[in-house]
């Protein structure tokens, strides 16, 4: 029997949600609960926009790694050390480390909350909404332009709810990978969009 679908921010369905529908809290086990905790990401229940408060905390986690590079490369030169361009590639291979980690995390919640919400594709799992906006960010240099943060977040969730081809079809796949892979693809459509922006900001200035 298949579970009724239901996605983050979509535009074809209400957003409020019913998590006392679920397994009774009594039945919940410890990994139960871990599962919740990753695949919310401490917003998901939230009544209004799930999704776009998934978005926002993979916002905050970019800044937060832009940030600790930037107090390393302020020591860095502090310290008469010059990064150069290592620490630009330390922070792309970061970035990309934080995404696969989400990525993997989120698989594994989001299959298990299907099963503990009794939904598919429950709007309450936004981790799919952080992996899609770090993604995003991956063409963007890092610490250059604060208003990046603003115009990628844009873009994610332009992409994420007009979920253009073939994007909605990967809503189709089994599981944590279906919940997982639209938004992985939408990030990638944000992250192309977002050095397109940044090419043409680099040949204005």
């Amino acid at each position: 029997m298949a579970l009724p679908k239901e996605t983050s921010d979509s535009l074809s369905h209400p957003v409020v949600e019913a998590p006392h529908i679920a397994v009774p809290p009594s039945r919940r086990t410890t990994g139960d609960y871990a599962a919740l905790g990753v695949a919310t990401c401490g917003v998901g229940f939230i009544p209004v926009a799930p999704g776009t408060w998934g978005s926002a905390v993979g916002v905050v986690l970019y800044a937060g790694l832009v940030g600790a590079f930037e107090r390393a490369g302020a020591a860095a030169v502090r310290d008469s050390v010059a990064p150069g361009r290592s620490l630009e590639v330390a922070f792309t291979s970061a970035l990309l480390l934080v995404i696969i980690l989400v990525c993997l995390a989120g698989s594994w919640a989001a299959t298990r909350c299907e099963k503990l919400l009794k939904r598919k594709d429950p709007g309450s799992v936004v981790v799919d909404e952080v992996a899609g906006q770090l993604i995003t960010f991956l063409f963007v240099p890092w610490g250059r332009w604060p208003w990046a943060m603003l115009a990628g977040f844009l873009a994610f969730r332009l992409f994420d709810i007009w979920k253009p081809y073939p994007i909605n079809r990967l809503e189709a796949l089994p599981s944590g990978l279906g919940v997982m892979a639209d938004d992985v693809l939408a990030g990638a459509y944000a992250a192309t969009l977002m050095s397109l922006v940044t090419a043409g900001y680099l040949l204005l200035n």
